[in-house]
């Protein structure tokens, strides 16, 4: 009989090709689930894997059972979900992923919000960029993603929470520093700093800066906020700033100054994702609501984070 064991076992070999990685993502040795997933073929009564030195691929028949293991193992899932709807908003478990450009500065509000309201909430933290994200999600990987929305995704439900401003950072001293408000059309491209290809937040300073052709950029593969305020502060260079990275007074720098861009300031609005079957939307709501309150809590500190600081604009 086949087990749901062996789908879930067969469906993380093919997400990780390879038997190692596929175990220990599962939680448990390589010679069980290779066993598992050996008893699923014999099961069938035909090949799902083909074992090489590098790794493991699926045959042909193999990947149509991944493909109709994962609507069960996705089916299953609901169930779970809807077994949680009927007890206490956010009871259980909840995975969640956060992009890189959120995480660090409204987890640690968010966590504390859900732990003192919601006692039960048990929330597991994914941090990646919006694309990885989607895909974990879709697949079932994860239950809820903190994302730019509108995602455009229509496998998707999204619950907005706020928005937030975008600034620029530039030395102190420099041109951009001393202007105010800043104005998009005099950001040069070979002074603006960016995270790599793949960051949902790369792709909005691009787009608040639509003069500017991505092919002219300087070749920088920076994945973090951090690294970039500090080269900022350095001199080299100027960058857009999400308005949550400044009220957490990471950003505290007296080489750095941040500028307000004139109206209508540009802005990504954050908010919560989930499958849009899912039944549990009223925990993911609820989400939306925590992460609202974050940023008002954010708000209300931001006096300290801001001390000392020249806001322009």
């Amino acid at each position: 009989m086949i087990t749901l064991r062996q789908l879930r076992y067969l469906d993380a070999l093919a997400a990780n090709g390879h038997f190692g990685r596929a175990a220990a993502a599962m939680g448990v040795t390589q010679p069980a689930l290779s066993m598992q997933v050996r008893e699923l073929e014999e099961e069938l009564g035909s090949p799902l894997v083909e074992r090489t030195a590098a790794g493991a691929a699926l045959t042909a028949f193999g990947r149509e059972v991944v493909a109709r293991g994962s609507r069960i193992l996705a089916s299953v899932r609901e169930l779970d979900e809807l077994a949680r709807v009927h007890g206490e908003v956010l009871s259980g478990p909840v995975r969640l992923g956060v992009i890189p450009s959120i995480a660090p500065f409204l987890l640690p509000s968010l966590l504390a919000a859900a732990a003192e309201r919601y006692r039960a909430a048990q929330i597991a933290i994914r941090e990646s960029t919006t694309a990885v994200l989607v895909d974990e999600l879709v697949a079932g990987g994860l239950d809820a993603i903190v994302v730019s929305v509108p995602l455009g995704d229509d496998r998707l439900e999204e619950a907005a929470a706020f928005e937030d401003p975008f600034l620029l950072a530039a030395p102190t001293g420099s041109p951009h520093a001393r202007r105010s408000p800043a104005l998009p059309r005099l950001i040069e491209a070979d002074e603006l700093l960016l995270l790599e290809d793949g960051h949902c937040l790369r792709d909005q300073a691009l787009t608040v800066c639509r003069t500017i052709d991505p092919r002219r950029l300087r070749s920088f593969g920076a994945t973090s906020l951090a690294t970039i305020f500090h080269l900022v502060a350095a001199g080299q260079g100027i960058t857009l700033v999400p308005e949550i990275a400044v009220d957490t007074g990471i950003l505290a720098d007296p080489r750095l100054s941040i500028v307000r861009f004139a109206e209508p300031q540009p802005h990504r609005t954050v908010g919560v994702a989930w499958r849009r079957r899912s039944p549990r939307e009223r925990d993911f709501r609820a989400l939306a609501e925590l992460l609202a309150e974050a940023r008002r809590t954010l708000d209300r500190e931001a006096p300290l984070a801001r001390k000392g600081r020249r806001r322009a604009g």
